[in-house]
């Protein structure tokens, strides 16, 4: 392309990542102007669209073309990788639609209506969930595992919402990748290793910043959370439901830098396996990562210890792939997290994977919300409700008989269903998750009405009428 031409295509300003660590900020650069239309997932602002003027930070008009941006980049991302046919959920509609200002807030979320962005102004900064790429993409990536795997969307387990937040920091990670930019910048910076701290696994900085301002352990010290990091395989049901960010807990976005770390790994595993580690040897890295990604979420069955699962169904699908060249690079990196146990990766063989390779073949995105999920009721009083309570607990039939690293050796034992549930409802009420109507509240109900707090989930009545059930709202 020659220059008159390059200069001929119309541009808009955006940041590529993140605004950055204030006050030192990252500089916008020009971009093609984005198509948001763009199959197998388009997306759509609920905002009017603004002129191309070249409009800077803390402007609507650039907020809107770094929204744009992002949600161009995340589908085309995503869409190479997925199989044929795969569509949004259909609550979404054909169409997902962000929408740029949903109120006062350090949040952004994804809930069947959309993408919902938040801003906040903090010590004389304005946050703008939506002028970060790297926020809008992983609420993007929410939205792309909810059309491959609507069943995790009400999954009463925290494993399964753990690997939800692990999809979205991996969405944002591979989406920054497909710029030739970063990948030069990320190469500079981590000098060729690319498991170390980056531009790029650092994630939301901006957003970071302005929650650690208020709260000042609830995140990391430079960022919201790094891919970068070394936390190792617990059960989730074993785990305090909250902690500080240098600590492991079953809190969702917590648990997930196991797996988003893992991840990380993976990539930069597969990097050194390339011919030449340039920044095009980085993007079929990533390209691959993110592949192996995708078929496994398809084919792995929803069930307690899911990590595991998830993480054999990688190896599984780099045996198909790529006669499991990757293989050394997929088990070292799910070892050194506890992902799997010595034993389970070891087990994982060629001939293993032929034996299964049907079921795993036969795999397909989508199903119902149902599908895989075993209904556990419990006693409602024991939580301050009125009627017995149904939850959907994780319980197909594991493929692979894997498991996560006990500490102290071997394999963790996974819980069984009922108890993975009813751990993940007690945690939600421990953070003040729930919303519980009046009506179904009892005597002795112990709701939390802070209304700063976002409700994940709440409490409704059952479609058949009998009792209650817990539903998710959103994922933030």
């Amino acid at each position: 392309m020659t220059v008159q031409q390059q200069q001929a295509i119309p541009t808009v300003l955006v940041y590529e990542d993140d605004p950055g660590f204030p006050p030192k900020v990252n500089m916008p650069v020009p971009h093609p102007v984005p198509q948001l239309d763009t199959q197998p997932f388009p997306t759509a602002i609920a905002e009017a669209a603004p002129q191309q003027d070249g409009a800077g930070p803390g402007t609507e008009a650039f907020r809107y073309w770094v929204a744009a941006d992002s949600l161009s980049r995340a589908s085309q991302t995503w869409g190479p990788l997925v199989p044929t046919g795969t569509q949004w959920n259909p609550q979404v509609g054909r169409v997902l639609t962000a929408h740029l200002n949903a109120g006062d807030d350090l949040n952004a979320f994804y809930d069947r209506r959309g993408l919902w962005f938040f801003r906040r102004t903090v010590a004389g900064v304005t946050v703008a969930a939506c002028e970060s790429n790297e926020v809008v993409e992983h609420e993007t990536g929410h939205a792309i595992l909810d059309a491959l795997r609507p069943q995790l969307f009400n999954a009463a387990s925290a494993e399964t919402a753990a690997l939800h937040e692990a999809f979205g920091d991996i969405s944002a990670l591979l989406s920054s990748l497909r710029l030739e930019s970063l990948r030069i910048a990320v190469l500079a910076e981590t000098q060729g290793d690319i498991e170390v701290s980056s531009r790029v696994s650092r994630m939301a900085e901006q957003l970071g910043w302005a929650i650690r301002q208020g709260h000042p352990n609830a995140v990391d010290p430079d960022c919201l959370r790094n891919l970068a990091n070394s936390f190792f395989y617990r059960d989730p049901v074993q785990l305090l439901p909250n902690g500080p960010a240098n600590t492991l807990s079953s809190e969702p976005h917590s648990f997930s830098r196991v797996f988003s770390g893992a991840f990380l790994k993976i990539v930069a595993g597969i990097f050194r396996q390339q011919n030449l580690q340039d920044q095009a040897g980085l993007a079929k890295a990533a390209e691959v990562a993110g592949q192996l990604l995708v078929d496994a979420v398809v084919a792995a069955p929803v069930v307690s210890a899911y990590y595991a699962q998830v993480a054999g169904h990688m190896i599984a699908a780099d045996q198909r792939r790529n006669g499991g060249r990757y293989g050394q690079s997929l088990r070292s990196a799910f070892i050194r997290h506890g992902i799997l146990s010595l034993e389970a990766a070891a087990s994982i063989t060629e001939p293993e994977v032929a034996r299964r390779g049907a079921g795993i073949a036969e795999a397909t995105p989508g199903g119902g919300d149902d599908q895989g999920l075993t209904a556990v009721t419990v006693q409602g009083a024991t939580y301050g409700i009125t009627q017995p309570l149904t939850l959907s607990a994780p319980a197909q039939e594991r493929r692979f008989g894997i498991a996560g690293s006990d500490p102290t050796g071997g394999s963790v034992r996974p819980a069984d269903p009922e108890l993975v549930a009813t751990s993940f409802l007690e945690d939600l009420f421990r953070r003040g998750r729930v919303h519980v109507p009046e009506d179904h509240r009892s005597d002795t109900a112990f709701v939390d009405d802070n209304t700063s707090r976002l409700k994940t989930h709440e409490i409704t009545r059952s479609a058949t009428g009998e009792g209650l059930v817990l539903v998710r709202r959103c994922f933030d």
